[in-house]
């Protein structure tokens, strides 16, 4: 008798794979192009004065990417294309891989967040967003008399 170690997460890892990984696009009945999808990992931090966004983007060039900002849902989209190519040609062997993807990442913001000082810089690969934190004035507790 076989025994087989029983995994929870295959059918989720298998999913996964087949949701993110390469998807055929068919053309005439027959397979022809392989689209790699392309889900870039994001950090985010926060302190006093604002919310840190990192994002990472090897291999991307900043006029590829786009940073948009929807005040209607509070949301704040970052989305973008990857293209490159690795070929290498030796006296026995050839090859040539092509990986390319769109991305699209949507994040709710908080309410605090001033959307009009946002800064986005990108460097060495990595997008770096700030979202300062809008100052709210700090008040004195006023008493108020009961009459």
């Amino acid at each position: 008798m076989l025994v087989t170690k029983f995994d929870p997460f295959a059918e989720i890892r298998d999913l996964e794979r087949r949701l993110m990984g390469a998807v055929d696009v068919p053309k005439n009945g027959k397979k022809v192009a392989n689209v790699n999808a392309f889900m870039p990992t994001v950090n985010t931090r926060e302190d006093e004065k604002s919310y840190t966004v990192e994002v990472d983007l090897p291999g991307i060039k900043k006029e590829d990417i786009k940073v948009n900002i929807d005040p209607e849902n509070n949301t704040l989209t970052i989305s973008g294309e990857r293209k490159f190519k690795n070929e290498v040609r030796k006296d026995d062997y050839y090859t040539l891989e092509s990986n390319y993807g769109k991305f699209l990442r949507t994040f709710t913001l908080p309410e605090n967040v001033n959307v009009e000082q946002i800064d986005a810089k990108s460097e060495d690969g990595v997008l770096n967003l700030t979202l300062p934190k809008i100052e709210k004035e700090q008040k004195e507790v006023k008493e108020i008399l009961v009459k």
